[in-house]
């Protein structure tokens, strides 16, 4: 790369500092929403799976909405994109608090969550879908690109443990359920007359200060990204006619290698959804390590982490495509294993940790390929210029909406199942449910998504090919 086109460490750093936010609050959602709308909140489950699928239905839709805003967005002083990071930052820093706050009243409740949940979404998604787009912006270089990809990953996945950590470490910590262990060694019988209330009231309080600590650094990211990254004015920009919303919707799913990307990721992703919604209640229930849980999710979000310039490695040496069915199909056989061995704390760690290879190719895959399906798509149509914000938003609502579907009948599986709120059991068909719901379901996904991606058709070659034509035209 050019030297002008080339990103120092310090602003590749900055740019990635800028995806914690999203996921810090999103693995804090995704792993301990339902298990403290169904215990702390104490809601019916069918009330939490309205929540849920509600919440990320309208998560889903407001993408494509912020993405088309962002497309028509002019430039300012600080850029294109950076207006609406700074913007909607206090806000999403607000209603995330509110979310992990039990309202005073029991009547109408399910309102509550469903309004400060929705609003958290949207000002979440004004800032992360011009974020994800600014990949684009921070540097004309494919190479650099991918680089700086890399570290958002390595930082995104930082910040899920971060989430995963502060939620699980603090909110972890205040049982008010005896462990399997203790059952056993008959010493629940003196803790069994402590007034419940009392652990419910620390409970929410846990969760206060988790998400209060979670707030304090969404803020600092923000500022962060603002300070220290540059974003590039387009050259080529001047003379594209803007595209009505339903024109650049057709654009975008129009073009084939998009359209198979996105399924084949639809189904892959939906499968480690599906695990990472129902495996704290797995873990508490059917493996009955209710003490362990917050470690063990640690376990996976670290071991994931540490892997990702493994995978970093991997695809540049052996290309994307490999990359996705090596990383995914490691998954399976620890997904089986989980629901085949009797309970066993070592056994739960050891899976826990292979499991975060996989779930490290299943994030940083995706967003390593969806640059190379911009390029095709703009050596396909080299007229039409600015949509970048639109190809993001479209996959990140697919994601979403899958996900929202996957924990809204996740929730209603265990209202069938008969799951009781805020008990320290549950019957039999639950923890069956639970099995089924962490192991096959997700396998069949991650092999139907596998055999879609199979059909993509950008692979190395084609990747060079449109690198070059790509330089010409610039």
């Amino acid at each position: 790369p050019s030297e002008r086109n080339r990103l120092s460490v310090w602003s590749k750093l900055c740019y990635a500092i800028g995806g914690a936010p999203y996921q810090i609050t999103g693995s804090a959602l995704g792993f301990f929403l339902q298990i403290y709308l169904l215990d702390v909140a104490q809601l019916d489950p069918s009330h939490a799976s309205i929540i849920l699928f509600v919440g990320r239905a309208w998560d889903a839709i407001t993408d494509p909405t912020v993405g088309f805003l962002v497309s028509r967005s002019r430039w300012t002083g600080i850029g294109r994109m950076m207006p609406w990071i700074l913007f909607s930052t206090p806000f999403a820093v607000m209603t995330y608090f509110l979310i992990w706050y039990v309202p005073p009243f029991e009547q109408g409740k399910i309102y509550w969550y469903l309004i400060f949940y929705c609003l958290f979404q949207s000002m979440q998604t004004c800032f992360h879908v011009p974020y994800s787009a600014l990949t684009m912006f921070i540097s004309k270089d494919q190479k650099e690109r991918d680089s700086a990809t890399a570290y958002r990953m390595m930082v995104e996945v930082l910040g899920t443990v971060l989430g995963t950590a502060i939620q699980g470490q603090i909110v972890g910590g205040v049982s008010n359920c005896p462990n399997e262990t203790d059952v056993i060694d008959g010493t629940n019988s003196n803790n069994s007359d402590v007034p419940r209330d009392v652990t419910l009231d620390e409970t929410k309080q846990a969760y206060l200060i988790a998400s209060g600590v979670i707030c304090i650094i969404y803020i600092l990211c923000a500022i962060i990204l603002v300070l220290g990254v540059k974003e590039q004015e387009e050259t080529i920009r001047k003379n594209s006619m803007p595209l009505t919303f339903r024109q650049g919707l057709w654009l975008v799913m129009s073009h084939g290698p998009y359209i198979k990307l996105v399924i084949g990721f639809l189904f892959t992703s939906l499968a480690f959804m599906l695990l990472e919604g129902n495996f704290a209640l797995f873990i508490t229930y059917a493996l009955g390590h209710r003490k362990d849980f917050q470690n063990i999710l640690l376990v996976i979000m670290l071991s994931g982490a540490l892997t990702i310039p493994l995978w970093q490695w991997f695809l540049t040496r052996y290309g994307k495509k490999k990359a996705v069915y090596f990383g995914m199909t490691w998954a399976i056989p620890f997904m089986i294993l989980i629901i085949s061995v009797k309970s066993n704390l070592i056994i739960s760690y050891l899976v826990s940790m292979a499991a975060g290879v996989s779930v490290a190719a299943a994030f940083l895959l995706p967003w390593s390929m969806l640059p190379d399906v911009v390029d095709d798509f703009k050596v396909r149509n080299p007229d039409i210029h600015g949509h970048e914000a639109l190809f993001y938003s479209y996959y990140v609502f697919f994601i979403k909406f899958a996900s929202g579907v996957s924990l809204g009948i996740s929730t209603l599986s265990m209202k069938f199942a008969g799951y009781v709120t805020g008990s320290c059991s549950q019957p039999e068909a639950v923890i069956l449910t639970l099995k089924v719901l962490v192991s096959p379901v997700p396998v069949v996904l991650i092999v139907v998504g596998l055999l879609i991606l199979r059909t993509y058709p950008i692979d190395e070659d084609r990747r060079q090919g449109n690198r070059k034509l790509l330089q010409e035209l610039l």
